[in-house]
């Protein structure tokens, strides 16, 4: 006990984890060149131009082929990507447990009825046996997110899809780059959303998001939903045709993910590695390992989850977690991102008082909001995070499976 850095003893890491470094002289030239463009042509840049049909492509051309329109938000890729299916209202859309709430209010915002899912209490993902009771006469879609980087175990929920003539809406803002069964998630799904901020395997900037679909009819849907109705696609539509917000991305965006693109396949490996190596330097630890991934998977990593084995230490989660950041590991005791939970959704907080989409006569389903997380919140209380990205080396590696180590040695039984 000593010996641990929250005694008093000397810290694993004794420098800061190295900054990601995200942003790079590729981007800065590309908004460069398109600042010198408007200044030459006295034009301002604004949003569709070609910098944002040139990012739709690449992104698209990263994910196989197919079509992509980029947003402002991931929160709105997911809003326009529901948008796109023209879902008639009090239509229910089975949602996954665990994720940002921005995740789930689209569905309630567009007058649909969120039903969460529980998780596989493996992992932080719902699954298609959470899925199954959940599907009534009134669902029209099933959502699911890839949460960590960490893929749902899609060909099940897509079977059970099929069956019911439901669409599958894929969330992937955590999840650029994840394969499922060799495939990237986002191409499974009939539409997919990403978001693409800061923080995310790739970005445009400080804000963003991206809809992508390999169906023709739904992508012209989205884009039309996305930007006020306007007719894309449509000949002699008379104006616009269908009541939707402004979520353009603009063009400077647009060139910063273009640059981005181009580096996401070195990123994703980045991370791929850092994972894979921390996942089997643990393979085989009593108290605390890499969390369950679904099998024919590969993690895109946006986060290292890891599960705590309780009954291999003397300690709780919490006073684990609390060493071992003290060892300068960057840890979150506690992922509890579960909308359920949250006043918004529990006092149907949606449109002002009205209880609107639940509380609406014509709506046949229950009157309070549905939600299963007795697994989700077993998965957060027996999982934690540890932050890592593409540019750690050995050191930071090594460094985190020895912190890992030492606390458990430290606390072991």
């Amino acid at each position: 006990m000593s010996n641990l850095a929250i005694a008093g003893g000397p810290k694993v890491r004794q420098t800061p984890f190295p900054a990601r470094g995200l942003i790079g002289p590729e981007e800065r030239a590309a908004a460069l060149a398109l600042f010198d463009q408007a200044i030459a042509s006295g034009h301002a840049f604004g949003y569709g131009g070609p910098a944002e049909q040139q990012y739709d492509q690449d992104f698209a051309a990263y994910l196989g082929g197919g079509f992509a329109d980029a947003v402002n938000s991931g929160t709105n890729a997911v809003y326009c990507a529901l948008g796109a299916l023209q879902l008639d209202a009090l239509s229910e859309v089975i949602v996954p447990p665990i994720t940002d709430p921005g995740g789930i209010m689209p569905v309630a915002l567009l007058g649909l009825v969120p039903v969460v899912a529980d998780a596989d209490v493996r992992s932080y993902n719902t699954c298609a046996e959470q899925i199954a009771p959940l599907i009534t006469e009134r669902t029209r879609a099933i959502m699911v997110a890839h949460i960590a980087g960490d893929a749902v175990d899609l060909d099940p929920v897509l079977a059970l899809a099929r069956r019911h003539r439901l669409y599958v809406v894929e969330d992937c803002a955590q999840a650029h780059g994840t394969l499922y069964k060799g495939r990237l998630a986002g191409t499974f799904g009939d539409i997919a959303a990403f978001s693409t901020m800061f923080g995310k395997h790739h970005c445009t900037g400080g804000q963003g998001g991206i809809v992508f679909t390999r169906n023709e009819a739904l992508h012209w849907q989205g884009r039309r939903f996305a930007d006020r109705g306007k007719p894309f696609n449509l000949a002699a539509a008379g104006g616009n045709v269908v009541a939707g917000l402004n979520c353009n991305l603009n063009d400077l965006s647009a060139v910063i993910g273009s640059a981005q693109v181009k580096k996401l396949p070195g990123i994703i490996a980045g991370r791929v590695r850092v994972g894979n190596a921390i996942r089997a330097a643990l393979a085989d630890h009593p108290a605390v390992q890499v969390g369950w991934q679904v099998p024919d998977s590969q993690s895109s990593f946006w986060f290292l989850r890891l599960v705590f084995r309780p009954e291999a230490v003397r300690v709780d989660k919490a006073t684990y977690c609390q060493a071992l950041a003290a060892e300068g590991i960057p840890v979150n005791p506690s992922y509890r991102a579960i909308p359920a939970e949250f006043p918004w959704f529990r006092e149907r907080k949606v449109f002002g008082n009205s209880g609107f989409p639940w509380t609406c006569s014509d709506y046949r389903g229950p009157r309070e909001p549905q939600a299963r997380i007795a697994n989700a919140i077993q998965a957060v209380e027996t999982h934690f995070n540890i932050a890592i990205q593409e540019n750690y080396g050995e050191r930071e590696i090594a460094d985190i499976v020895t912190a890992v180590r030492k606390v458990a040695a430290a606390y072991a039984v």
